[in-house]
């Protein structure tokens, strides 16, 4: 696989700064034409003030090492200017409208895809409109990583590679594109420096080898946190919601042990605490000591896990009642109502938010944690609404840090404080969260009906790439009661297998039927390896094991469809849902799956 061909590679190394041959006026100078790293080495930049007016004395250097440009900016004025942002590269290109577009988004929630010339939310939950991320008229932001696939079949990846401090997007529009660095009304002092984030351009004809070769150049920006295997577990949230008893625990419990082993990590999530922002005191539900609960797991061999929202707080509870400069300011200096500026929060709200810059603020995290950690004996963490902790529109209370900072800081304390126990990121910003949590959730959450099924499955799986490189990837639990008809449930259950994620029961197993709970036995141990699909369609992937391949079909169409793949080498398939024997297959082979269906077709030698 090329990534750039040789010419541009050594047209690439020759350039150190290129900020001597690109003009800070982009209107000034525009280059046409088919996407290719020369056309990055021709763009202009440009800094933007606050008022959103060019600085005439900041001075934007860019080099490029191979198809990676690492750049800084600088102040050679006598005063101090602060910046809106910085358009690091400026391109306009001749891509068809119908060139595949997918882009992920600031938070968890939100990706993009569709076209160059019809973006489309892949969720409900969007940047802009639900989070109030400001977007320019008429393009579409994206943040981190946006891929172009062309009618022919080459793959474009445009990534930042790494999120120390600020936060990088790509404004993307019909027949143009910026490459943007978020400065958030910073201050540059005179003769003051900042090192911006790093940035990739690289093309093929294999999106998953350019994504791996991502994966690999923000690994070494970000060193991973390893967990040796993707935990498989029960989580109360999908079946008892904030209402969730102890005696419910118990149950479930009860018929793990018994009936399924495997899941060793239990889950308490959402409900055990009187107040959103005080983890460390218990509602009633528990009978006002979560930690009992806690301790029978452990007691019966399984793993405590608790789910905890460590950067919000309510009006009403004792942290912000008892430590209201502990969280980000707005203008007057008063503590910041999310809903003023964001989702204020979908429960006990409006939220506040934890500052991450605060020492003692810091420290507090670190005390929640360590002490969930050491005295509860809890291995697992569920972090939720991670999100607050890179609040936009407040002050911090260091005030040359950037969001990503403030929330890096944030998390650092959680990790102090956590030892080394499991940190599963929930409704978090995605690239600030590189290499600070072990699991990451990659869709909305799950609800027993098709529709959700299907947007998060498409969801999960475009982040497939993700998953054992930079974390384990969260699919959400797997739900297999209720009302959904067996071909929708085999969907969602090969969907589920095709991430090669973690695997959490939201079942009150209780009252699962015999037939689902042996399919939820199928499902674990999780592999750790996600499918590999033929294109973006996401109808037939496979995951290679060292002594067998899984075959994943899914059928996304309300009709019955013949899904044809090669079987090379030779391999014996059984459907593991239905145990039906296709005996040998090889070569060019077409299967038929139900509408709204999926199989899983395990696959040995023949």
């Amino acid at each position: 696989m090329t990534l750039v061909s040789r010419r541009e590679l050594l047209r690439a190394a020759a350039v150190v700064p290129v900020a001597a041959m690109a003009p800070r006026s982009i209107a000034a100078f525009q280059y046409h034409g088919a996407l290719d790293l020369g056309i990055f080495l021709k763009a202009p930049w440009q800094a933007v003030g606050v008022d959103g007016e060019p600085l005439a004395h900041v001075q934007v250097s860019r080099s490029w090492r191979g198809s990676t440009c690492q750049s800084t900016a600088s102040n050679t004025g006598r005063q101090p200017v602060r910046i809106k942002h910085i358009v690091l590269f400026d391109v306009a290109h001749s891509l068809p409208r119908d060139t595949a577009l997918y882009g992920e988004g600031f938070q968890m929630l939100t990706q993009t895809g569709g076209t160059l010339g019809q973006p489309l939310d892949l969720g409900n939950y969007t940047d802009p409109k639900h989070y109030r991320l400001p977007e320019p008229s008429g393009a579409r932001v994206v943040y981190g990583l946006a891929t172009l696939e062309a009618a022919e079949g080459s793959h474009h990846v445009l990534a930042f590679d790494s999120c120390r401090r600020f936060n990088g997007a790509l404004h993307v529009r019909p027949s143009s594109l910026q490459v943007i660095v978020e400065t958030e009304g910073l201050t540059l002092e005179p003769g003051q420096q900042w090192t911006l984030e790093e940035f990739s351009y690289t093309s093929g004809p294999d999106r998953e080898a350019l994504l791996s070769s991502l994966a690999q150049r923000l690994n070494t920006n970000h060193p991973p946190l390893r967990f040796a295997a993707p935990p498989a577990g029960w989580c109360s949230w999908y079946c008892f919601g904030p209402r969730v008893t102890a005696q419910q625990v118990r149950d479930n419990l009860d018929v793990i042990a018994k009936q399924i082993p495997g899941l060793k990590y239990i889950q308490i999530d959402d409900g055990y605490q009187p107040a959103m922002g005080d983890w460390l005191e218990t509602g009633p539900a528990f009978g006002g000591s979560v930690q009992t609960v806690l301790k029978e797991i452990h007691a019966r061999g399984f793993e405590p896990a608790i789910w905890v929202a460590p950067f919000i707080a309510e009006a009403g509870s004792n942290l912000f009642k008892a430590h209201p400069d502990w969280f980000v300011r707005d203008a007057e200096g008063s503590p910041l109502r999310a809903d003023k500026v964001t989702f204020g929060g979908w429960r006990r709200g409006p939220w506040y938010a934890v500052d991450g810059t605060h020492p003692d603020a810091q420290a507090h995290l670190e005390r929640v944690f360590r002490t969930m950690r050491q005295e509860w004996g809890c291995t697992y963490f569920k972090l939720d609404a991670n999100f607050w902790g890179a609040i936009h529109g407040g002050r911090f209370h260091d005030p040359r840090a950037s969001r990503v900072e403030a929330y890096r800081g944030g998390m650092q304390a959680v990790l102090r404080g956590s030892g080394d126990a499991f940190i599963l990121g929930c409704n978090h910003p995605i690239w600030p969260s590189i290499g600070l949590i072990h699991g990451s959730r990659s869709s909305n959450d799950i609800k027993r009906e098709w529709r959700r099924i299907e947007t998060t499955a498409r969801q999960n799986l475009m982040r497939n790439w993700q998953n054992g490189r930079l974390w384990w990837n969260d699919p959400d639990a797997v739900v297999l009661t209720g009302d959904l008809p067996d071909n929708e449930v085999r969907f969602h259950a090969t969907a589920i297998f095709a991430s090669g994620g973690m695997i959490l029961s939201g079942d009150d197993l209780t009252a699962i039927p015999p037939a689902r709970l042996a399919m939820l036995r199928k499902l674990e141990p999780p592999t750790g390896v996600a499918a590999r699909f033929d294109d973006e369609s996401l109808r037939v992937g496979v995951v290679e094991l060292k002594d067998r391949r899984f075959v994943c079909l899914l059928n996304w169409q309300d009709t019955p469809q013949r899904l044809s793949f090669s079987m090379s080498p030779p391999a014996r398939a059984v459907d593991v849902w239905t145990g039906e024997d296709l005996g040998r297959l090889a070569g060019p082979t077409a299967v038929t799956v139900d509408s709204r269906a999926g199989r899983l077709l395990e696959c040995t030698p023949a």
